[in-house]
């Protein structure tokens, strides 16, 4: 699988990455769960493709805990990316999420994803949202160095999108930055640029639309802008619509790897192989951006 270098990091991350929101497990929220054997199946088959960056949170779910508990002895195979400020509840039936800036809720998280995950570092610790200001005034950015230069992450990161990315981006301390982004929703575009040219690495988040027009769970909103660029028309033979977005996203130059979350063995398949065929030929790509930009999105 194409390997692409992430930002300052160094890290050769493949260019499909793995979000692993889908295994939350039960009694958090959607009304699709995967249970324990079909878990740790597919964190198997997500690592024997290929991929070697995973992405995670502290407040999706189990989502951790299965990743530690089925991949952990593997852990020399991935990056393991993780998030911080996540002050979650844990309900009967149901996952109440918040985000909290504070030094207590950051350490909590840490030391909770440390044992979760089985590891004794992360590779990538990210501020689960956040504004620039409120980060910088509790101290936390200074918080994750102090933990950086103590071995205990490699890398920090913020996952953010508009309108705090900006003042995100401008604190010149960020090693990578994850965005959504996808032909069906380009509005970050020129953000993920100025955001690589600070040297960070980009992580795409978004960038298979949730499936497209063919997603188990439709998005009106999502499937509109792909009726209205009439982007049917530019499908090549054996090209579906979920393999048109996802190489459109990788085609973006400072795209370095996208995470794609699924639990289906068949669209990981395929996410694999649309990601082999590398990026759109150019003629195709801006064809695609010209009939997007004519509806507005």
């Amino acid at each position: 699988m194409i390997k692409k270098t992430l930002g300052r990091t160094g890290l050769e991350v493949t260019q499909l990455g793995y979000g692993s929101m889908g295994l939350r497990g039960p009694n958090t929220w959607g009304v699709r769960t995967v249970d324990e054997a079909a878990a740790e199946l597919f964190l198997n088959a997500v690592l024997d493709a290929g991929i070697n960056f995973i992405d995670t949170a502290p407040d999706y779910g189990i989502s951790e805990q299965r990743i530690g508990q089925y991949i952990g002895s593997r852990r020399n195979e991935y990056y393991l990316a993780t998030k911080c400020g996540c002050a979650y509840t844990q309900h009967d039936d149901h996952i109440e999420i918040d985000h909290v800036w504070t030094k207590e809720v950051v350490q909590r998280n840490i030391e909770t994803s440390l044992d979760r995950l089985q590891t004794d570092h992360i590779d990538l610790l990210q501020f689960h949202g956040g504004d620039a200001e409120g980060l910088q005034n509790a101290g936390l950015i200074e918080l994750l160095m102090d933990y950086r230069e103590q071995g205990v992450i490699r890398f920090i990161g913020s996952s953010s999108s508009l309108p705090r990315l900006p003042a995100l981006i401008e604190l010149g301390v960020f090693d990578t930055f994850q965005i959504p982004y996808s032909c069906l929703a380009p509005g970050h575009h020129d953000w993920i640029t100025k955001a690589a040219e600070t040297g960070a690495g980009i992580i795409i988040r978004g960038g298979i639309a949730h499936g497209g027009p063919d997603a188990e769970i439709q998005r009106d909103a999502l499937n509109d802008v792909w009726t209205g660029a009439r982007l049917d028309e530019l499908l090549t033979e054996g090209m579906n619509r979920a393999e048109l977005i996802l190489r459109y996203t990788i085609s973006h130059p400072h795209c370095d790897t996208t995470i794609v979350g699924t639990c289906n063995a068949d669209h990981l398949a395929e996410n694999v192989a649309a990601i082999e065929k590398g990026v759109l030929p150019a003629e195709l790509y801006n064809e695609i951006t010209t009939r997007i930009a004519a509806v507005g999105a």
